[in-house]
């Protein structure tokens, strides 16, 4: 079982398309050893290694996702199935939570379900309560990030459960992250979170399946009178922070 840790943030692990890097170290010495264990005739114990090491490059693989082009989108920050929808105030703010369940053999990469910056992200160390409890969105280890879009603030979680043991964040306070962009992941089984203000539209319902980054959970339309970010317009900085239609 991996002993938890704190996140790190920083650099991206994976390269697009391919493979977590982190598959490579997990999966990598289990091919060697079973190969080692076949020469020696070792045969179920070497299929046992190989099937293991099969499954960690499946459960580390960064497929590309095509970034819907809609304006007001919002993504799902990971693959997985709907198992909450509810309304939930958020620091006296009115709004909804959107939980979705990573199963293991799920994409655990997370991303970015708006375009915007990272203006907080917090690491919450906690429990490691089964994912699918609803008591693991308040008590499980976490981080928790808060996202300055053109339209306003909204909040996700990466979630770890009772196997997955760390939350990773490849990201900063302070970085820009366009729509459907990665942003970390969360080891062998895990939950994520998202909530947005009340204006928004929730247009998913329980037991839906849903793909990171491709996959839209909510519609919340730029405001005409949004004004300025950073000195640029909000229609602007949706514009050039949003990857759409594009696969990444």
């Amino acid at each position: 079982m991996l002993a938890a840790r704190k996140p790190r943030a920083g650099t991206l692990e994976s390269a697009p398309g391919s493979m977590v890097k982190e598959g490579y170290t997990f999966g990598l010495p289990l091919l060697v050893l079973g190969g080692v264990f076949y020469l020696l005739h070792w045969n179920l114990p070497a299929v046992v290694l190989v099937l293991l090491a099969l499954f960690v490059f499946s459960f580390f693989r960064d497929p590309e996702r095509v970034i819907p082009a809609e304006a007001g989108a919002v993504v799902s920050p990971g693959d997985g199935r709907v198992v909450v929808v509810t309304e939930e105030d958020h620091e006296g703010r009115a709004g909804k939570r959107v939980s979705i369940f990573l199963a293991v053999w799920n994409v655990h990469v997370n991303r970015s379900p708006a375009a915007g910056t990272i203006t907080k992200m917090e690491y919450r160390p906690g429990r490691f309560l089964a994912a699918m409890m609803e008591r693991a969105s308040a008590e499980n280890e976490q981080n928790v990030f808060t996202l300055s879009t053109a339209a306003g603030e909204i909040v996700f979680k990466q979630i770890a459960g009772l196997i997955a043991r760390r939350v990773v964040s490849w990201k900063k306070v302070g970085d820009k992250v366009a729509r459907g962009e990665r942003i970390g992941l969360v080891r062998f089984g895990s939950r994520v979170d998202l909530w947005v203000p009340k204006e928004a539209e929730i247009l998913v319902k329980l037991g839906d399946n849903v793909k990171g980054g491709s996959s839209v959970l909510a519609r919340w339309p730029l405001k005409p009178s949004s004004g300025k970010l950073d000195g640029t317009s909000a229609a602007e900085t949706d514009a050039k922070l949003t990857a759409t239609g594009k696969r990444i």
